[in-house]
């Protein structure tokens, strides 16, 4: 898996010249700060009940590979090996004193960048939380990045705010912004979102996009990507699947107050794209061919990263949807994927750009 993702990070550096950071790189950085790096190692104790061995964790493991055991998890045996005589209870040594992130990969997911400010994700599921914190811990302490962040969401004192991931926010333009009520994002989570976005004023409207709860609409971006500024791909069945869409405006700004308000709209996802992005052209995977597009579903066909107006990085095995793409004009740049795809994620979901030039 390792080399898969160093030949996707080299394909993105070589045909784009973009920089690509490491997260475990940014987070050596931030780590050196001692009151940071206990409350991490902290909380990612809760789970086996090692809290109180946090100071201890700190005092025999250097700030590197304090960082190593936040993304790779920390075994019994390992920890040991650091502290001998260890008392752990009934924990094997083969346990997990702090769980891996075996997600980490897929950074589309931890948080989004909209034109309005950063939504930083409440995770659906508790073993995936420490994915958000680690990135929330470099945007905010980051010398790179700190200065730079303005936080839409979680909401000031919401200390368990409802679930959003970044998998279900993609901008459609500089003025909208489509959400996915899915799996993972909940409608409360979107609200607040909304609102947040709507209330900084760059956004204009803001689309709750309904999907049915199933795996194959895990996220929003698992069925639709934007390739070109009227260009989009999606999973065929995606557009038949969305079972509502409601759409969030502002109201008024009231004493600092920002009231929004909120529209069932009667017309198909297709309508509100086609009103949303002009001379919109929609493109199936699998080649608009039913059974084609199903497998290729698995392997996120519709999940691509557009690395430029149609230039996209996709998974060599989605063939049918490369050579679909390709027809019609895309520059398709492939990436090995037999092991990359077996997390149930595309090029789309392991990247987040921080900075993209306007098209």
């Amino acid at each position: 898996m390792q080399r898969e993702h160093d030949a996707f990070s080299n394909l993105i550096k070589e045909t784009t010249g973009a920089m690509v950071y490491q997260l475990r790189e940014l987070l050596i950085r931030v780590l050196y700060d001692r009151e940071i790096l206990l409350r991490l190692v902290k909380d990612s104790l809760k789970r086996s009940g090692l809290g109180y061995l946090a100071e201890e964790i700190l005092d025999r493991f250097s700030t590197a590979e304090c960082a190593t055991i936040l993304t790779a998890g920390l075994k019994i045996h390992e920890l040991k090996r650091k502290i001998p005589n260890l008392n752990t209870g009934e924990l094997m040594d083969s346990a997990f004193a702090i769980a891996p992130c075996p997600n980490l990969y897929f950074q589309r997911d931890p948080m989004a960048l909209t034109p309005g400010g950063i939504i930083f994700s409440s995770m659906k599921m508790e073993g995936r939380q420490r994915e958000a914190d680690l990135l929330r811990t470099i945007f905010e302490n980051h010398p790179e990045f700190k200065d730079h962040v303005k936080t839409l969401y979680p909401i000031n004192g919401h200390d368990s705010p409802p679930s959003i991931e970044g998998g279900d926010v993609i901008i459609l333009s500089h003025e909208a912004v489509a959400i996915g009520n899915s799996e993972r994002t909940d409608e409360k989570a979107i609200y607040h979102a909304a609102k947040a976005l709507l209330g900084e004023g760059t956004v204009k409207r803001v689309y709750e996009v309904h999907l049915p709860k199933k795996r194959q609409y895990m996220h929003l971006d698992t069925v639709f990507t934007v390739l070109d500024e009227n260009l989009v791909l999606t999973y065929p069945d995606a557009m038949n699947a969305v079972l509502q869409t409601s759409l969030y405006t502002l109201k008024d700004i009231q004493s600092d107050r920002v009231n929004i308000k909120r529209e069932v709209l009667k017309e198909s996802l297709l309508t509100i794209l086609e009103r949303e992005i002009p001379h919109l052209e929609v493109l199936s995977t699998g080649n608009g061919i039913q059974e084609y597009a199903m497998r290729e579903q698995w392997f996120d066909g519709a999940n691509v990263f557009a690395v430029g107006p149609r230039r996209v990085i996709s998974y060599n095995r989605n063939i049918h949807t490369n050579r679909a793409l390709r027809n019609l004009g895309v520059e398709v740049l492939e990436i090995p994927s037999s092991e990359l795809s077996r997390g149930l994620g595309g090029p789309r979901c392991m990247t987040m750009p921080l900075s993209r030039a306007r098209v």
